[in-house]
């Protein structure tokens, strides 16, 4: 696929972005305008750090990409560096280099720490994720506690309240610049209901709420657009394949990976949202895992506008299908109990 078209799949959001601010990207993306920006990926030599480093790369709105990770950066980095767009790229390595990789950045992505593998459960993700995400934090909230920061480090729904802890504890948090990145989610729903409703999958647009995982994952179908006219079963399986999207892939790579390139898809449309909001660019709406008060739950993840701050506002969840509705009632205690684990670990030590 040529870079252009590359940069074309960037330009669209995983919510619709109107007509007006389309044209408005697609005009800076065309002149060297844009501002100053700098993305800091944290596990860019890992399975979803790599390919994600390359779309950042392709993002023309990044004009300095930082790659960071234990080890294999510089070399991420040198195969990164030679591709002929707008940003410079620097690999960093060790932690002793963590700094400079952070210093200065206006987003952070972290998709560090190991994929699920077969029989792995989200409880065995925990325990190894868990204690880099707080390292990670720790350094943000040092080297650049005002950057908007792009969760995608497994699982999300602990992960997230980790980072939030970390930064409280270190007088940085913002609940404006934390986001868990569900936009997976979106992307696979997008995907499913467009095959069975036999519409175009680019005109789509289905809201996913709730969390990251299994049945914290409710696609809202009922809200989907274009409308189709699906009957209840087809819903419901639709509902199920979304809900378990990662195992699928899980099991078809039979143990040799995971959803690694969909998810760094994923997570460079996210990110491109992020710096259109940044930018000033209006009505950038896009599902994302964040402080909310739209239920009882601290955390949740529902359709949110980005812009200069970070979140501008989160948005309702709309009106719900009684299948969606007791979707959301399932899932909140699974969901409260990931939020707490991940609270109770950042607060251990």
């Amino acid at each position: 696929m040529k870079a252009a078209m590359l940069r074309s799949v960037l330009r669209r959001s995983c919510s619709a972005t109107p007509p007006s601010a389309s044209h408005v990207m697609r005009r800076g993306f065309a002149s060297d305008s844009a501002p100053e920006r700098k993305v800091a990926v944290l596990g860019a030599a890992g399975g979803i750090g790599q390919p994600l480093a390359l779309l950042m790369k392709l993002n023309p709105l990044v004009s300095k990409l930082a790659l960071y990770d234990i080890a294999g950066t510089p070399g991420v980095a040198a195969d990164v560096s030679h591709i002929n767009t707008r940003s410079e790229v620097a690999g960093f390595m060790g932690e002793d280099q963590l700094g400079q990789a952070l210093e200065g950045s206006d987003i952070v992505i972290i998709p560090a720490g190991v994929p699920r593998k077969p029989g792995m459960t989200r409880d065995d993700l925990f325990n190894i994720n868990a204690g880099i995400v707080k390292s990670l934090c720790t350094a943000i909230s040092k080297y650049c506690p005002s950057a908007l920061v792009n969760m995608i480090s497994n699982p999300v729904n602990s992960t997230v309240p980790i980072a939030a802890e970390v930064f409280k504890r270190a007088g940085t948090y913002n609940e404006k610049k934390l986001f868990g990145v569900t936009t997976l989610d979106v992307v696979r729903a997008k995907t499913f209901y467009a095959g069975k409703a036999k519409v175009n999958v680019a005109e789509v647009n289905v809201p996913v709420v709730g969390g990251h995982a299994g049945i914290t994952i409710l696609p809202l179908f009922s809200q989907a657009t274009p409308r189709a006219n699906l009957s209840d079963e087809e819903i419901k399986a639709l509902t199920k394949r979304t809900q378990d999207g990662g195992t699928e892939v899980v099991e078809a790579k039979a143990g040799k990976g995971s959803a690694t390139l969909s998810m760094a898809y994923a997570g460079a449309i996210f990110a491109d949202a992020c710096l259109k909001g940044l930018n000033g660019v209006p009505d950038v709406v896009e599902c994302s895992f964040v402080q909310s008060t739209v239920t009882e739950l601290p955390f949740f993840a529902s359709k949110v506008r980005l812009g200069k701050n970070g979140v501008e506002e989160v948005l309702g969840l709309g009106p719900l299908s009684d299948f969606e509705q007791q979707g959301l009632e399932a899932l909140k205690p699974e969901l409260k109990s990931s939020i707490e684990k991940g609270i109770t670990f950042a607060n251990q030590s």
